[in-house]
């Protein structure tokens, strides 16, 4: 489904992304592994159209989307969850999720719009309970959970999230990995997964890749991550907190 060839990508004189190749498959889940600052968050930035590419090749679906508008990407199916929870707070929850559902009010008009929100409530209880609440009242959780809410409301075939659980209780987190992990089984959508709790990610992927210094430099499954003894080093040690236990 999203392919990546030879991607390079700067910020000013800085080469962040180092000739990135990556290839997710329709219905997987892919995790991305990496420390702080080797360019996980401006490869999905790259490929959703906010940071331009300086050469390689996008192709979603077996069409070359290198550069192409974030506007354009929602309508080719491609939806992204930043980190930190850009969501709208001074609006209300069913403002969001109404603003999120654009495209679909714009293909085909408000009654899809709002059999799309239904679905969403149904997906997200605690949000048609908050549904006239200030975004911005929300806690950590609900934001997150409304941030994911919106960008389904495009109807994506592939989600791309950015630390879906950053800031948020082990508990709440184990709430929003097994989201994701039923979205896939569900909905038949195909993830990206940017994440800092690396064992977390790894337990709902399918595949997963190491990044270093914006260089891919290891390629294996999720389950072969998991044993990889550098990778338990080096992202899985005693002070990450296994939640799934």
């Amino acid at each position: 489904m999203l392919r990546l060839v030879n991607i390079n990508s700067y910020y000013g004189l800085v080469r962040v992304l180092k000739n990135v190749s990556v290839h997710v498959d329709e219905g997987e889940i892919v995790s991305m592994l990496g420390a702080n600052g080797a360019g996980k968050t401006t490869m999905l930035r790259t490929i959703s159209g906010l940071h331009p590419v300086q050469s390689g090749h996008i192709y979603l679906n077996g069409q070359e989307i290198t550069n192409t508008g974030p506007d354009k990407m929602v309508e080719l199916g491609l939806a992204h969850v930043p980190e930190g929870r850009q969501i709208f707070q001074p609006l209300c929850v069913y403002d969001n999720l109404e603003l999120g559902g654009h495209l679909i009010y714009k293909r085909y008009g408000k009654r899809a719009l709002k059999i799309d929100i239904e679905a969403i409530f149904e997906l997200f209880p605690i949000l048609r309970q908050r549904r006239t609440q200030y975004a911005g009242t929300l806690s950590g959780g609900e934001q997150q959970m409304l941030a994911i809410a919106m960008a389904l409301m495009a109807r994506p075939q592939l989600l791309l999230l950015d630390e879906p659980s950053m800031g948020l209780a082990p508990m709440i987190v184990k709430e929003i990995f097994q989201l994701i992990a039923g979205l896939q089984a569900e909905r038949k959508l195909t993830v990206l997964l940017i994440e800092q709790n690396a064992r977390a990610a790894l337990r709902i992927a399918d595949r997963g890749y190491v990044l270093e210094t914006g260089k891919v430099v290891l390629e294996e499954s999720a389950d072969e991550l998991l044993a990889n003894q550098e990778v338990k080093r080096a992202y899985l040690g005693k002070d990450q907190r296994e939640i799934w236990e």
